[in-house]
């Protein structure tokens, strides 16, 4: 059965919503086996450490790079009309609210789509991060805190289209855009084999990216066959999170769409994953400052998801894949961000303490 018998035979929104569960459950299955999580491969880089965290976000950003990229030179897809190309972008905001999500995902030990996957997995500390991020993103959206978003937004602006199309705007096109894929994919699969990451690892990380490109093309073929406007977009969890939040306190202000299954999906497959490989977990918090920590962190990464226009896989990789000038500044600020924090708050704190330690076994007298 072919795409538009579907959507004779289900309506649109069935189709466009089955999608996104079904990209969701890929996405929750091998983010979850995988451990991908973009705030444990910043960690390992800052440290000097590199090992099987980074070594597995590397495989699923190049992944997701050059299968986007092919889909496009063999021209089963086009993305010149996704937001994160067409429409007018802010270069601050992706700036200020990079820095701001990459700060947020190390207070929170997680970013948005990590805690979700946790959060399937019984951590209810990434529950509380979760709720508080997409509360967050809600205000940020259209509540309390859209005022100084929009302000924020406004300060450095750029159009639209080729302006915000880094392949474009290099006339490297698609082939390119493989090229530069294929390069960080050769980086990827070195540090793989240095540190021999398991194959879940290995086949989780590709997983993750073909998730990606799968959710572009998935979306731009029903796009093209519906009579309805249906946008061509790929996975991201700031902006869903926030509509999820909306629909399911007022469950009749909101349509199905892509966007509605992907959460559930995702969800549902970290939960199959963990449930089949004995990982599920109940978890809470320790003391009082962790929860603040935790709070603090989750509401930094909702203002800042929502000001950069997405989080650290809907700007991290999705909107990487397709060369977006906004979308890289914002993951430039997310590794920025997540590197200071963690220095300021881990590494200093640890290095402090083992300070404190040698100091009181110094002060110990030797028993003659």
């Amino acid at each position: 059965m072919d795409i538009t018998s579907l959507l004779d035979a289900y309506g649109e929104k069935t189709v466009i919503s089955a999608l996104g569960l079904a990209a969701g459950v890929l996405f929750g299955v091998t983010a979850q086996r995988s451990r991908f999580c973009l705030r444990s491969a910043v960690i390992e880089f800052w440290r000097g450490a590199w090992g099987e965290k980074l070594s597995v976000w590397l495989l699923a950003f190049s992944a997701a790079l050059v299968t986007t990229q092919a889909f496009v030179a063999l021209g089963w897809l086009d993305v010149t009309t996704a937001r994160q190309l067409s429409a007018r972008g802010s270069l601050s905001g992706a700036l200020v609210g990079g820095l701001l999500f990459g700060i947020g995902m190390i207070l929170t030990r997680g970013c948005s789509s990590r805690i979700l996957i946790l959060a399937a997995n019984g951590n209810l500390r990434a529950l509380l991060s979760g709720l508080i991020f997409a509360v967050t993103a809600q205000a940020a959206m259209s509540g309390a805190l859209a005022p100084l978003r929009e302000w924020l937004t406004g300060l450095w602006t750029v159009e639209g289209g080729s302006a915000r199309d880094l392949l474009a705007a290099f006339h490297l096109g698609p082939v390119g855009g493989i090229v530069f894929g294929c390069s960080w994919l050769v980086v990827g699969v070195h540090l793989v084999r240095k540190h021999a990451v398991p194959v879940r690892g290995i086949v989780g990380a590709v997983g993750v990216g073909l998730a990606v490109a799968l959710s572009w093309l998935a979306t731009f073929t029903v796009g093209r066959q519906s009579f309805d406007p249906i946008p061509t977009q790929s996975l991201s969890f700031t902006g869903p999170s926030a509509d999820m939040l909306m629909l399911v306190l007022a469950p009749m202000g909101k349509s199905f769409d892509f966007d509605t299954g992907l959460l559930p999906g995702v969800a549902i497959g970290s939960f199959v994953a963990a449930l089949l490989a004995r990982e599920l977990k109940l978890e809470g918090f320790k003391d009082g400052p962790s929860m603040r920590r935790y709070i603090a962190g989750g509401m930094l990464m909702g203002f800042g998801g929502m000001l950069a226009g997405g989080c650290a896989v809907g700007n991290g990789v999705s909107g990487a894949s397709v060369f977006s000038l906004t979308a890289w500044i914002a993951l430039l600020g997310m590794w920025v961000g997540a590197g200071l924090t963690d220095w300021w708050f881990d590494r200093r704190a640890a290095s402090q303490a083992r300070l404190a330690v040698a100091c009181a076994e110094e002060a110990v007298p030797v028993a003659p």
